[in-house]
């Protein structure tokens, strides 16, 4: 028998809510990072994404209501190259670029392989074929 049945669960984690608990900083994923696929951090007082690349498999983010304000951390999104959903309203960054019109062109320029956004389903627009 395994020492400690906590780390087995860890082993096999796929989906992990943390919501309104206080959370700071996103340091420490390394046990569930190869096989986490979902992470909802929603209702938390991150600022910082140091810490998220270690998420290799994660499909889906959660973290509404955080406090990201600069795209210099948003960026750090992009080294997912699973991510396919994200929901990030309620940042201080989304807030400033909703209000100018211009948030979903903003991050899904930046965050390309995003599938749906803040709820709603990325449309890319087809480039035109040439010849």
């Amino acid at each position: 028998m395994h020492p400690c049945p906590c780390l087995l669960i860890a082993k096999n984690l796929r989906i992990l809510s943390l919501g309104r608990n206080n959370i700071k900083n996103l340091n420490g994923l390394e046990a569930v990072g190869d096989t986490l696929e979902e992470l909802w951090i929603s209702y938390n007082f991150i600022e910082k994404l140091k810490g998220i690349h270690v998420m290799k498999r994660l499909k889906i983010l959660y973290m509404s209501n955080n406090l990201v304000k600069d795209w210099g951390e948003f960026v750090k999104l992009a080294e997912l190259g699973c991510l396919e959903e994200l929901v990030f309203v309620g940042n201080p960054l989304e807030e400033k670029y909703s209000s100018e019109g211009n948030w979903i062109d903003e991050a899904t320029r930046r965050v390309p392989r995003l599938k749906k956004l803040d709820g709603i389903p990325v449309i890319k627009e087809e480039e035109e074929e040439e010849g």
